[in-house]
This record gives structure tokens, C-alpha cells and sequence, in this order.
């Protein structure tokens, strides 16, 4: 609860409060009652760096997790605004560093080697975000440059005191507000926790790492850098150093000579291709995680989130995509009950009415006009009208396409995200929704059942051996039960003949 509460004094204490509010254009009894609420404890507000602007200045005092929340928005300046948004691109990568000395320590004790002899070089931190920081360093070996990243000290102490916070809140929010229970807030923050554990142990870093270069290993205009398997652990990861423009810098971009608009198409399009097709996507997709190099290729790194779905999920959440880009509301709305998502109580062709009054706005419309906010806001009414719960599932494919759009658009105020999605959404569905997949598919359980031919036998053996058994035991429960009942009555039909015997 004091956590909670010096969240909302640090807000108010920093100025950040009404930066935020203006942001959301809150309504003036929103603004009056956050004020009444939060102004008397303005003294237990972390005072932050003065020198920051007002809301960057408080996410960065409260710590990581909230940093995390500020990065998301820094890629929506069509939610927040374009100032705000800009002023939130420091919490990406340009957060205060922690000291060398500490960074060498950490290496040392992780590898298990002084620095100086694994580096010939090893810089003052290039980057810092709200887990870890980076350093740029050459090998003594091979005198390749390369990329140290390093976690903070303490970090998971912090992530910690956060989430407990984050757990409190959202037991209060349930507790006061039933209706707020189909968001599953609880499960929203044990997601959010099972990202960060895995965030904090750089060795899953690398995991992810290696099978997303397997993945997408022929993916045009794409690169990963590799890792260095043995300079890497748990809290430390090297990686070849990626030389390229920073994605969100157009200025840089421009002067380079790169098609902003290509890059911003292809941005997307990488994602749902990595999405759909591989069903492993970066789930962390922001422009302080990608660069452009010389010959135009996007490079990503930062794989500490990344998100995985099902074949399954895949093909329903292409379906929906794909509905939509079709304008077939009707088919949109049937995905959404054949999947579980909507109860089947409602009514199908209402939810599509719905549904088509918030797709409609962005067809045939320039993007500068669409307002992600309003349309966001106008869906979280549909959702909570039909009884949508939240699908923990989805959470991080979902805020991941918020994220890539805002990165997109930032390249090209004008992108439209249907047009630029449709021919991936095409193609999966042509691969895995028709005939060929189906034939797949048969393919795949016949796999299965030859694998497994060598036991069906004994399986179905089983199988008839445990019928049977239950049929005995029926059978015995039964006579059991026919026997109690016999008994009862005889011993119901003793009782007058026992009375009598008594009198005589």
C-alpha cells in the first residue's frame, strides 16, 4: 500500500501527475479527484531527477517496472502525443548508468576471468535501460568487437518490491470492482511476472537468441547478432556488436539515405511473418531495440522478452486479422465463439455489429486521422459489453502489435497497418487455413499414430481391462446397493413383529 501510494505522490511531487492527465484528456472530476487523493501525501514523493522531464523524471524514480510501462508508451505518440512520446524515447536506452568498477566486478564474477584479460577494450556504458546496460568491448582473442550486457545490481530486489505492489493492486481491484474480474487482473500481473523472472537471467537471453537466428535465418533484410556462448551467464551476455542507425531516429535515417517507408512496412511485416509463421516473436520490439545498417537490413537485439503461441492461437488470430482486413465481421465474430473468447450466450451477429463499428473507422480513412486511442477505448466497451475475459495468452502478442504499430508509424505517420498487413495474413492463411493444411494436419496424426503404433495394442488392452473393471465394480456396487435396500426392509418389516414379540 506505501508503495502504491508513493507511486501517486512521486507522479504528483514531479509534476508528472498533470502531464499524464492532459496526455488522456481526463475528465475535470477525474483530474479533482486524483488531486484530492494524491496531494496530501505529495511529501512522500520520490523527488527524481529535476533536470528530466516531469514524466520520464518519475518513472525513472519509481524503477524498472514502471520504466517498462513508459517505454510501451513512448512508441504511441498517437495516444500520448508526440512531446510526451518523444520525451519518453530516454527511458528505452539513455537511463542513468551504473558505475564501471560495479559492471567489471559483475564480469569477473560471472565468467570467472578479469576483464582485462577477455578484453583488450572495454568502454564507459553506450546504453542503459531499466534492467541492464551495455558496453562496448574488443575480444583479446579474436579482436572482434563485440557487446557487454550486464544486469544492474540489486535489479531483482527492485522487480520485486514492484510486483508485490502490482499484486496488491490488482487484489483491491478485484475485491472493490467485480466487474473488473474478466480482466483477470491477478493473471495480468503473474504474466508480467513470468516475463520479467525470465528477463533476469541473461542465459534464457541467449536461448531465445539462438532459436530466433534459426528461425528467421532467411528472412530478407533482416539481421541478429550472434552470441559469444562462452563470455555469456546468467548476468552478463556478449553478443557481436550491431553498427547501424538507431530505428528511432529519423533525422539519422534520412541522412543515411534510407526509405523510411520501407522500413516502416517492413517493421510490421517481420513481426507478423515472425508471429504467424514461427509462432516465436521479439516481444520487445521497441526503436531503442532495433537499428538499420549500412545496406538497409533492420537489425534487432534485446531478446529478454519474447513470446511464444501455439499453432492453434496462430491460426485464430490470423483468422480474426484476416476478417477484418476482408471487412467479414460476420466470420470475425463466429472465430471469436468457435475459440472460447466470447460466451456463447451472446448473441453472434450483435457482436459483429459491434465489431464492425470499431473496424470500419480505419478502412478508407488516411491513418494520420485515426484516433488508437478512441478506437482502444471504443473496443474495451465492446469487450466488456459481450463478457470478454482477458486472454493471459495473448497479452504479449497483443501489446507487442500496439508497440510495432507505434514504431511503424513513427517512420510513417501515414502507414496504414491493414494494407501493410494484409499479403502476410494472406499468405499464412493460404499455407494453413486451406487444403494443404489440412492435408497437414492429416499428416501430422498419422506421424503420430505410427509413432505410437507399437503400443496401441497395449493401450487399447489397457483401455478394455480398465472398462471392465469399472463394470465389475459397478456391477458390485449395484448388487451392494440392491442388498442394503433388501436388508432395510427387512429390518423395517422385523420391527412390528419385534414390537408384538415384546408385548406377548
Amino acid at each position: 500500500m506505501l508503495r502504491l501510494i508513493r507511486t501517486g505522490a512521486t507522479f504528483e511531487r514531479t509534476g508528472a501527475m498533470g502531464v499524464v492527465l492532459d496526455a488522456f484528456d481526463a475528465p475535470k472530476s477525474i483530474r479533482i479527484a486524483f488531486r484530492m487523493l494524491v496531494w496530501p501525501f505529495k511529501w512522500l514523493g520520490i523527488e527524481g531527477d529535476p533536470a528530466a522531464p516531469p514524466v520520464p523524471r518519475a518513472l525513472t524514480a519509481l524503477g524498472p517496472a514502471y520504466i517498462k510501462f513508459g517505454q510501451i508508451l513512448s512508441t504511441r505518440p498517437d495516444v500520448v502525443g508526440d512531446e510526451l512520446a518523444q520525451q519518453l524515447r530516454v527511458l528505452q536506452d539513455k537511463l542513468p548508468p551504473f558505475g564501471l568498477d560495479a559492471a567489471r566486478a559483475q564480469v569477473e564474477s560471472e565468467i570467472g576471468y578479469p576483464v582485462d584479460e577477455l578484453f583488450s577494450e572495454f568502454s564507459q556504458p553506450v546504453a542503459a535501460a531499466s534492467i541492464a546496460q551495455v558496453h562496448k568491448a574488443r575480444r583479446t582473442d579474436t579482436g572482434q568487437v563485440v557487446a557487454v550486457k550486464v544486469l544492474r545490481p540489486g535489479i531483482e530486489r527492485a522487480f520485486r518490491t514492484d510486483i508485490d505492489a502490482f499484486y496488491f493492486a490488482a487484489n483491491m481491484i478485484e475485491t472493490l470492482s467485480p466487474a473488473s474480474r474478466r480482466l483477470r487482473p491477478r493473471e495480468v500481473v503473474k504474466h508480467f511476472e513470468s516475463v520479467v523472472s525470465g528477463e533476469l537471467d541473461l542465459r534464457l537471453e541467449s536461448a531465445n537468441s539462438s532459436e530466433y537466428a534459426a528461425n528467421t535465418q532467411g528472412d530478407a533484410g533482416f539481421q541478429l547478432p550472434e552470441v559469444v556462448w562462452g563470455m555469456s551467464g546468467r548476468r552478463v551476455l556478449t553478443m557481436s556488436w550491431a553498427e547501424g542507425v538507431p530505428l528511432g531516429d529519423n533525422d539519422a535515417i534520412d541522412a543515411a539515405g534510407h526509405d523510411r517507408e520501407a522500413l516502416s512496412e517492413r517493421v510490421l511485416q517481420l513481426f507478423l511473418n515472425h508471429a504467424l509463421r514461427d509462432g516465436f516473436f521479439h516481444a520487445d520490439m521497441h526503436q531503442g531495440n532495433l537499428k538499420v545498417a549500412a545496406n538497409g537490413d533492420i537489425i534487432a537485439y534485446d531478446f529478454g522478452i519474447m513470446g511464444h503461441i501455439d499453432e492453434y492461437t496462430r491460426r485464430v488470430y490470423a483468422e480474426i486479422l484476416y476478417g477484418f482486413i476482408r471487412r467479414d465481421y460476420k466470420r470475425v465474430a463466429e472465430v471469436h465463439f468457435e475459440a472460447g473468447y466470447v460466451p456463447a450466450d451472446h448473441d453472434v451477429d450483435e457482436f459483429a455489429r459491434a465489431l464492425r463499428a470499431v473496424g470500419e473507422p480505419i478502412f478508407g480513412m488516411d491513418a494520420t486521422r485515426i484516433s488508437m486511442a478512441r478506437l482502444l477505448a471504443y473496443l474495451f466497451d465492446v469487450t466488456e459489453r459481450f463478457g470478454m475475459q482477458t486472454r493471459t495468452e495473448l497479452i504479449l502478442l497483443q501489446r507487442t502489435m500496439v508497440v510495432v504499430e507505434g514504431v511503424s508509424r513513427s517512420l510513417n505517420p501515414r502507414m496504414n497497418i491493414w494494407n501493410v498487413a494484409k499479403p502476410v495474413v494472406e499468405d499464412y492463411i493460404k499455407h494453413s487455413i486451406g487444403p494443404r493444411a489440412a492435408l497437414k494436419d492429416l499428416t501430422e496424426t498419422a506421424r503420430v499414430l505410427v509413432r505410437f503404433g507399437p503400443r496401441l495394442p497395449g493401450l487399447v488392452e489397457a483401455a478394455l481391462v480398465r472398462q471392465a473393471e469399472q463394470e465389475v465394480a459397478e456391477a458390485e456396487s449395484l448388487w451392494l446397493l440392491r442388498f442394503g435396500w433388501c436388508a432395510a426392509g427387512v429390518l423395517l418389516g422385523a420391527i412390528p413383529v419385534l414390537i408384538w414379540v415384546s408385548l406377548v
